[in-house]
């Protein structure tokens, strides 16, 4: 038997906000939306290289305040890439932790906390 990822649902309240910090300070590209008819809430899904996130503003989808774990292999690259973009609500560090990971934490506008980490090597 073989599992596959997860796909996170965060829940979002304003499509705007959500696009201004997924798609342009986090550098996320939008692969879909859905909605069931004009004027209803959003149901989109964002990706960047392997990592599929769900963005919902349906109420019985997800609460806010989730929290979600991302791996990404170069945390240098990544923390230099979101700064430059001087997005003016979020200016993260890297923080080493005490198991093992070098790691940056972010809070969406809507209060979901990601955290993108890299594993220190092994030595």
């Amino acid at each position: 038997m073989q599992f596959q990822s997860g796909v996170p649902i965060l829940r979002i309240f304003d499509e705007g906000k959500a696009k201004d910090f997924y798609l342009g300070f986090l550098g996320f590209a939008l692969d879909w939306e859905h909605r069931f008819e004009p004027g209803m809430p959003l149901y989109a899904q964002i990706s960047r290289s392997g990592c599929v996130l769900h963005l919902s503003e349906h109420h019985g989808d997800a609460s806010p305040g989730g929290a979600v774990r991302i791996e990404v292999d170069d945390i240098d690259g990544y923390h230099a890439e979101i700064t430059a973009k001087g997005y003016p609500f979020m200016r993260p560090g890297i923080e080493a932790m005490p198991w093992g990971t070098r790691e940056i934490k972010v809070i969406d506008p809507f209060f979901n906390r990601l955290m993108f980490f890299s594993r220190l090597a092994q030595g």
